[in-house]
């Protein structure tokens, strides 16, 4: 094989396996254990050495809990500690509205979990280990791809004890919105565009502190909070680009505005203690239009970044996995699917991935952007917020989208048999 990489620092071993997912997110992860689980050669490369990264998505949505059901993981699953919300109300300039009500769905879970995502994946791992095809290799980060003319035919990750080159007839990226394997094979993002960003900090919550409101709104400002126990898990919205402007005002200035809009959190917000404390996540909306070269798939966010709006990213993560191991998982037992076999994928994806980012458009341009304007008007609910408040069968609509998503997937690929 005539394959070469851009890397010029040799490599000290060579693996060889059928498949070798690049990222030990949610869509690496549940690839991994779907393809170990028929029994596939695979191994899931991530480049930390453990799962623990504060503020990352970590709403477990009832698409992904009924994927767990059918897995035969659900039980376990749901022993690991989280919070479960059924209703999202919340304050628009000063006026209650609910925006979802999934206690309206018929669906076996009509619940969103909110676990850290370092449970989930380590969860996802733990269980993984009974399968003897599935290997992860931690502190592992594909730094380039192998090539063996026009086919990727691996990748060259750097470990802590050197270089090594996995050799794969299948190569899948999974590394997320910074993707390095999407950079090194040269496919183009289309840009959708955000027009704000986010900052999440913590701050601590004492059991008589209940609240059940979910979002405020007001001009200039929006805050989302989250009961997660023993904290509140804060998301505050700022207009794109205007963190440096936000730091400049001084933390106490940010902290004034935050308990101001939400008094629950006056003495939790103790806890933020600097802007080291306060991370910021750069919203994008984005999505290829070409999700494979030969020998290489794109899924999840390094396909498609979506905003946080309705936090379904880790969600539609799970849905492309599953719809990978269900078009590919038999094909890659005797080899690496043809291009054409692999853009299934993507022909299966791209309608739910662009209905969802099209939604989140809407909002984000009707309802976001007006309130981040700010200006001496009070805020005026929008029409269909006050619908949907107003009339609750309407609840479940929004919380159906939100809960199942466009298309949602089933496992369908097969268990092998044990030996």
């Amino acid at each position: 094989m005539d394959a070469t990489t851009t890397d010029p620092q040799p490599a000290s071993r060579a693996i060889k396996v059928r498949c070798c997912i690049v990222g030990g997110g949610p869509a690496g992860m549940m690839l991994g254990y779907l393809l170990g689980r028929a029994g596939i050669d695979v191994v899931v490369l991530e480049k930390h050495a453990d799962f623990f990264r504060d503020f990352r998505g970590d709403t477990v949505h009832p698409s992904t809990l009924q994927v767990m059901d059918e897995l035969g993981l659900i039980d376990g699953f749901l022993k690991l500690p989280h919070q479960r919300l059924q209703t999202m109300d919340g304050l628009f300039g000063g006026t209650r509205v609910r925006i979802a009500d999934l206690s309206r769905l018929d669906t076996k879970y009509p619940f969103i979990a909110f676990m850290p995502q370092w449970d989930f994946l380590n969860f996802l791992r733990q269980e993984g280990q009974r399968f003897a095809s599935l290997k992860v290799m931690m502190n592992t980060e594909a730094v380039d791809l192998i090539r063996s003319g026009e086919t990727i035919a691996g990748v060259r990750a750097r470990t802590p004890d050197g270089v090594v080159d996995i050799a794969a007839d299948l190569t899948i990226a999974c590394d997320g919105r910074h993707s390095t394997v999407r950079e090194r094979a040269g496919l183009a993002v289309e840009e959708i565009g955000a027009p704000m960003d986010v900052l999440w900090f913590r701050a601590g919550r004492t059991p008589d502190e209940t609240e059940n409101l979910f979002a405020r709104v007001e001009p200039g400002k929006m805050m989302i909070t989250f009961d997660r126990g023993d904290y509140w898990q804060c998301a505050y919205v700022i207009a794109k680009g205007q963190y440096d402007a936000m730091k400049a005002r001084g933390l106490q200035a940010l902290l004034d505005d935050v308990v101001r809009m939400a008094p629950v959190l006056r003495r939790g917000i103790a806890d933020v203690k600097s802007f080291d404390d306060v991370k910021l996540l750069t919203v994008a909306i984005n999505r290829l239009t070409r999700w494979t070269r030969p020998g290489l798939l794109l899924i999840g966010d390094a396909a498609h970044a979506m905003s946080p709006v309705g936090g379904v990213g880790v969600n539609l993560a799970v849905q492309d996995a599953v719809a990978t191991a269900n078009l590919l998982a038999e094909r890659l037992k005797t080899g690496c699917p043809s291009e054409d076999e692999l853009d299934a994928v993507r022909r299966r994806r791209v309608f739910p991935v662009k209905m969802t980012q099209a939604m989140q458009v809407v909002v984000q341009n009707n309802i976001i952007s007006g309130a981040l304007k700010g200006g001496d008007r009070p805020l005026k609910v929008p029409l269909i917020v006050r619908l949907i408040t107003a009339w609750p069968w309407l609840q479940g609509i929004p919380a159906r989208f939100l809960a199942l998503g466009v298309r949602p997937e089933h496992v369908q690929s097969k268990a092998a048999s044990a030996p």
